[in-house]
């Protein structure tokens, strides 16, 4: 409970009353490895709060292959966003990558709820502004970063990456091929 409570106060300090109503919203659930949270094509219901584990979006194109657009750690807001905020079916699929541990959060209630407390209201606008922060950077880093850079800042910043997720989905999200990335890896470890 205090995880979550310490995450919504990184971006608006809630009064308890507000804090509480958040919290009647949420469901704490467990899923297991590869679980979809959020399929392509489909319109999604729920907007999740990783508490434990990994997380990732990925476009599929018409052959089949995966590709990765994010990676989630704890603690973070997750799901597909832009289809909830439209009410249509999402470009992109969300799943597992280990066992997970979120909270959940039907968007709808989430949405009347900022309409009736403005402490939520502000919550809400405080993470959508850290959204579009957090995507500009990733932009800026596909855009001037090379793959080996790349791989660097994604060990900062989920040290343990190696030993949770398979290789081709690490060469996924960086936007490089399993080969390049065990060049990568290879001239890292020669250092």
């Amino acid at each position: 409970m205090k995880t979550l409570e310490n995450f919504i106060n990184n971006f608006h300090q809630l009064p308890k009353e507000s804090f509480d109503k958040f919290l009647a919203l949420t469901t704490l659930k467990e899923f297991s490895n590869k679980e979809i949270l959020a399929e392509a094509g489909k319109i999604p219901k729920e907007l999740f709060i990783l508490k434990r584990g990994v997380v990732r979006s990925y476009y599929t194109d018409s052959n089949g292959k995966e590709y990765i657009r994010s990676l989630f750690n704890p603690i973070c807001a997750t799901g597909a966003l832009g289809a909830l905020v439209q009410d249509k079916p999402s470009a992109l699929s969300y799943d597992c990558l280990t066992e997970c541990e979120l909270y959940i959060v039907n968007f709808k209630d989430l949405k009347k709820l900022i309409r009736n407390d403005k402490e939520i209201a502000n919550m809400y606008a405080n993470v959508l502004e850290r959204i579009f922060i957090l995507l500009e950077a990733k932009i800026y880093e596909l855009s001037v970063l090379d793959g080996t850079q790349r791989y660097l800042k994604l060990k900062k910043e989920i040290p343990t990456i190696e030993k949770l997720i398979p290789q081709y989905h690490i060469a996924s999200y960086l936007n490089i091929s399993a080969v390049q990335l065990s060049r990568i890896r290879r001239e890292i470890n020669s250092k």
